[in-house]
């Protein structure tokens, strides 16, 4: 995090903890406001990998599972990066800017991913580096942050995905329950923006923000769950973040056999879980029926107003689907786990 920025968002009360601005004195708070709208929030908890270079777009299109000959710079994607067996090392947003491609995922997997997509480089024309202080990275949602925002930059992009970018400002439309965007800038009008939010909207913490992308249904890879699925188990072909149509790239193979002639067998869901503390990426689910197996795996958890919390989670389709899933959290006998329904549908798969 840029050391100016850090002391800003002390001075307005941040508290932070190894993965960033944990909250701002009353996180309970902060979730209540988060899922009534108009807040805002530092994502510094995410880094941001510069690919540039005359091959850079080449490259990337034989790495990832998106088509990045849509990326442009009014157009933004969701894309993965596989291993050769079609399990997702990384998920992220894509953008580009000053003829440089961007990837935007979670801090803690910005080396491991650079380390691996450093393997395929071979004679390309490329270069990659850990850019995450090119930049103050917000996020905010909601329709008065929403307006103040537009009367900042004077123009806003209208669909999910879109970019508006002018002279070191990006704003990209990004998927949330309310109106979302993330918006990428220079420290001196990061603060200008932070001032102009505080007046009319809430500041919170990544938690909180997590909270948000869980409602929306957005699966993000975190270490615990790196190589735990494909694509598809997470519904990334649901939020855009898959192409069919593309062509090669590292495990495509796997991808494209399991849309066209396999069956799928898990899926993302969305629940709540009233647990004791708090749950992780990775955790395993068990049914009432079967307490040997796992039947299914967190892929994300935050806290949730009403006390509990909320999560994304990797469960097997005929468990989640019957019934009485009687799904639960750790073990056969641990907390149960209620699924609730997603912001998309499956209907037409």
């Amino acid at each position: 995090m840029i050391d100016e920025w850090k002391t800003f968002l002390q001075k307005g009360g941040a508290e932070f903890d190894q993965g960033g601005v944990r909250h701002y004195g009353n996180l309970r708070r902060e979730l209540s406001v988060a899922m009534t709208g108009n807040v805002f929030a530092d994502l510094s908890h995410y880094a941001l990998i510069a690919v540039r270079g005359e091959d850079a777009e080449t490259f990337l299109q034989g790495q990832l599972t998106n088509d990045l000959t849509k990326v442009t710079a009014r157009s933004s994607q969701l894309s993965g990066m596989c291993n050769p067996k079609g399990r997702l090392l990384a998920s992220f947003r894509l953008l580009r800017y000053a003829e440089c491609y961007y990837l935007c995922l979670p801090a803690e997997l910005a080396a491991e991913t650079i380390k691996r997509l450093r393997m395929y480089v071979l004679r390309a024309r490329v270069t990659l580096e850990d850019a995450s202080n090119a930049f103050v990275h917000l996020g905010l949602s909601g329709d008065q942050s929403e307006a103040v925002l537009r009367d900042f930059t004077g123009e806003l992009p209208t669909e999910v995905g879109g970019v508006r970018a002018t002279d070191n400002l990006v704003v990209v439309r990004v998927d949330g329950i309310y109106p979302s965007y993330e918006v990428f800038t220079d420290t001196e009008r990061a603060m200008s923006l932070w001032d102009k939010l505080n007046v009319r909207s809430a500041p919170v913490g990544a938690e909180a923000w997590r909270l948000l992308d869980i409602q929306a249904g957005i699966p993000v890879i975190y270490p615990q769950t790196r190589e735990a699925f494909i694509p598809q188990m997470i519904n990334l072909q649901r939020v855009g973040g898959v192409s069919f149509k593309k062509g090669c790239y590292t495990g495509q193979e796997i991808v494209a056999r399991m849309q066209y002639l396999g069956k799928l067998k898990r899926r993302m869901y969305r629940g709540r879980v009233a647990a004791d503390s708090a749950p992780q990426p990775g955790d395993a689910l068990y049914c009432a029926a079967d307490a040997t197996q796992s039947c299914g795996q967190l892929v994300s958890a935050a806290g949730h107003p009403d006390g509990d919390y909320a999560v994304l989670a990797v469960v097997q389709i005929e468990r989640a689907e019957a019934t009485d899933p009687s799904l639960h959290l750790g073990s056969a006998a641990g907390p149960a786990l209620r699924l609730e329904p997603l912001p998309y549908s499956f209907a037409e798969e």
